[in-house]
């Protein structure tokens, strides 16, 4: 539209089109929606320069909003994170097609034949933050599951995001697929997000990637189902039986790796029984490595480690800190954990396997990990290719949400002339 001040009309037309498309992509062939996809990865390849360039220009906007490194890093895109862009579209292309797949099967004693299939949701609205590529994921993971969907990013990824998803509409164009199958809300304007959040007409469920303070303002808003990708309270437990090396490694991957996303580790607990030994090593080896330690009392470490206080428990802080803390065992682990995270990811270093059993039958985050880094919460590191986001609620999708999670379920019965008696 060319009224861009007329808001809701803006969004009204974005919605009746959006609905239309949601009607064709939903019987596409596996053929085209494949060929749309990498249509749009050699577009990004083809088009990186000007998608560079694009970032400068939002890397720039980030600066004059006072962006803190860790989300100006989620911002910044290079050459290298170009190529994963297309890495993760090629990827989401070659996964099996979810729309129709048969999950369950069987008969009656009426004769009634029964099966279960995948079917797609309609028209997805995806809202999110500073990450330019999750204009791809968040497409491409749509399209794959027969969706239409209506992106609203971050104000500050406005300019790369434009260029992304004028790649994927290509990709859509070339494959004879209709272009409103992806739409990008034209505007940074903030009343696109309230009357996105309010088309039950023809919105059937909202997606939102990010802090917070946007995950709190699309639940308390919405009118339109959510899917809700929560911050990431990220913990990780040193128990007793925790072998050195993989603590070591571990731990400073998960925190340092990178700061800003929702798989950083953000908060350290350390079996006191390990706390001068293993502990010790941990917090020195991150605190060498940049990291700035808010630490509760009886742990030993650098001279530097700040004392932490109530509010340093359930804080994301996206950046190169960490809260740490002795607790006297697993059980206290597990009591910390549930009063202070967000259900995201939850990590346990041990060699005890009864240890990591109850460390994944008490808690119940959306994905738990035993020694391995938690910066591996990712949908793409999942083998989904890529992810729309970590949802941390418990109706429908939980975890990473990839292509098969966005879809719904339909139930096909067959007779032969079947009658209830």
């Amino acid at each position: 539209m060319n009224d861009i001040q007329n808001i809701p009309a803006l969004m009204a037309d974005l919605g009746i089109r959006a609905k239309h498309a949601a009607q064709i992509v939903a019987t596409a062939s596996a053929e085209r929606k494949h060929a749309a996809l990498i249509g749009a990865a050699d577009a990004v390849w083809a088009r990186r320069a000007e998608i560079i360039a694009a970032n400068k220009l939002d890397l720039e906007y980030g600066r004059s909003k006072d962006l803190s490194p860790a989300m100006m890093d989620r911002l910044m895109l290079d050459e290298a994170r170009i190529q994963g862009i297309v890495d993760g579209l090629r990827a989401v292309a070659e996964q099996a097609d979810p729309v129709g797949e048969v999950l369950a099967e069987w008969e009656q004693p009426t004769g009634l034949k029964i099966q279960r299939v995948r079917t797609p949701l309609g028209v997805i609205g995806v809202i999110y933050e500073s990450r330019p590529n999750v204009t791809a994921d968040a497409g491409a993971l749509c399209l794959k599951s027969g969706n239409a969907v209506i992106l609203r990013g971050g104000s500050e990824s406005f300019h790369s995001s434009q260029v992304i998803h004028a790649c994927l509409v290509q990709g859509l164009r070339d494959a004879n697929l209709p272009e409103d199958a992806v739409q990008l809300i034209p505007t940074r304007d903030r009343a696109a997000v309230q009357e996105l959040l309010v088309m039950t007409d023809y919105v059937d469920v909202i997606v939102p990637r990010g802090g917070k303070g946007l995950v709190g303002l699309v639940q308390r808003e919405a009118r339109v189902p959510v899917f809700a990708h929560l911050e990431g309270i990220v913990h990780i437990y040193l128990d007793k039986a925790a072998d050195r090396k993989k603590a070591l490694e571990v731990v400073l991957n998960a925190k340092t790796r990178r700061t800003g996303i929702c798989g950083a580790a953000e908060c350290l607990l350390i079996h006191q029984g390990i706390v001068e030994t293993i502990g010790r090593d941990v917090l020195n080896a991150l605190a060498a490595a940049g990291v700035e330690i808010h630490a509760a009392a009886g742990l030993v470490g650098p001279a530097d480690m700040q004392p932490a206080c109530e509010e340093d428990w359930g804080k994301e802080f996206l950046d190169r800190v960490i809260a740490a803390k002795p607790v006297a065992d697993i059980a206290a682990a597990i009591e910390h954990i549930r009063r202070y995270h967000s259900q995201h990811t939850d990590c346990i270093i041990t060699e005890d396997e009864a240890a990591v059993t109850q460390f994944f039958t008490e808690l119940d985050s959306a994905i738990l990990m035993h020694n391995a880094s938690t910066q591996f919460a990712d949908g793409g590191e999942f083998g989904m290719g890529a992810e729309i986001g970590i949802a941390t609620g418990k109706m429908h999708a939980r975890g990473p949400v990839g292509a098969a999670q966005l879809t719904s379920l339909k139930y096909l019965a067959r007779g032969d002339g079947t009658v209830r008696s």
